[in-house]
């Protein structure tokens, strides 16, 4: 039976090595924050962080994760960079909707991760992909230079 680190904790899962990463977080954990949207990863809404960086979990079979960390929404706020994506987010009430904010937030915490500062184009190209239905974009753009400063 694989075993995988997700969120800082070891878990024993019997699953198919095909299978989406999200499939198995969803279904098999019921780790639900992680969102499906389009299933051919290209709205952001599975993102997860494979040892801090941020990848689609939708197209991800488990067999291709190996032995790195699995880090999903439900425990990126005990990250540095996710702590303050989280606080930039509830200050600025970045949130309409919410549905695409997951992945929202697993991209700019791994952006923060490797960028402490990001100009416009940094966060242009991070966040690339990350569809918002709702347009909150400015707000998201805004919660990252917020949680930079912070």
């Amino acid at each position: 039976m694989p075993e995988f680190t997700i969120n800082g904790e070891k878990r024993d899962v019997d699953v198919p090595p095909d299978m989406p990463l999200l499939w198995m977080l969803r279904d098999l954990l019921g780790m639900t924050g992680t969102k499906f949207g389009c299933g051919i990863a290209q709205c952001g809404a599975c993102t997860v962080h494979l040892d801090g960086v941020a990848v689609r979990s939708c197209q991800l079979p488990v067999g291709r994760v190996g032995n790195r960390a699995i880090t999903t929404i439900e425990g990126v706020g005990n990250t540095p960079a996710g702590a303050k994506i989280q606080k930039a987010w509830i200050d600025l009430e970045v949130i309409q909707c919410g549905y695409c904010q997951p992945g929202q937030i697993m991209s700019a915490a791994a952006l923060l991760t490797g960028n402490p500062a990001p100009d416009d184009a940094d966060i242009d190209a991070a966040m690339a992909g990350n569809l918002c239905r709702c347009g909150t974009y400015v707000r998201i753009r805004e919660g990252i230079k917020h949680a930079a400063r912070s």
